[in-house]
């Protein structure tokens, strides 16, 4: 009889679980990538007194950013806004393209990410640091844009 009622249990919890599981693809999905941000800025002066190494994360962390962020600034410019919030239909083909774009930018990103870890360690140091506060000033001028 025990055996019955602990079979029943987990059969109700993976019922449970699976049914819970299901119900996530209807939520609205964020356009841009919610961890699209950056949360410090730099100026040359520090940036120059960073190491190598640090600059190399630094610009590989931007690019990332940016490559989630402008594809989609005719129809936003921060993470966490949806089509729902922009007026076009949460339907199944257009939560398809959503997702495509999404797995062509993740491969994308893998092959960039690859590629820049590869080959910027010979760059030059302050040609990173000019590209980082190149990259810093894009992204800052895109929280500043305004979708009139």
């Amino acid at each position: 009889m025990k055996g019955k009622i602990i079979f029943f249990s987990i059969f109700m919890l993976a019922l449970s679980s699976k049914t819970l599981a299901q119900t996530k693809p209807n939520m609205p999905k964020s356009i841009i990538s919610t961890n699209a941000a950056i949360r410090t800025y730099h100026d040359d002066k520090t940036l120059n007194a960073m190491s190598k190494g640090e600059l190399l994360e630094l610009y590989i962390e931007r690019i990332k950013v940016l490559v989630k962020i402008l594809p989609y600034v005719a129809l936003a410019t921060k993470p966490g806004v949806t089509m729902t919030d922009l007026g076009i239909p949460d339907d199944v083909n257009n939560r398809k393209a959503l997702d495509l774009q999404s797995e062509a930018t993740q491969a994308f990103l893998e092959i960039t990410v690859d590629f820049q870890r590869k080959m910027l360690p010979y760059s030059d140091k302050s040609q990173l640091v000019n590209s980082i506060i190149f990259y810093e000033q894009t992204l800052k001028s895109l929280n500043e844009f305004d979708h009139q």
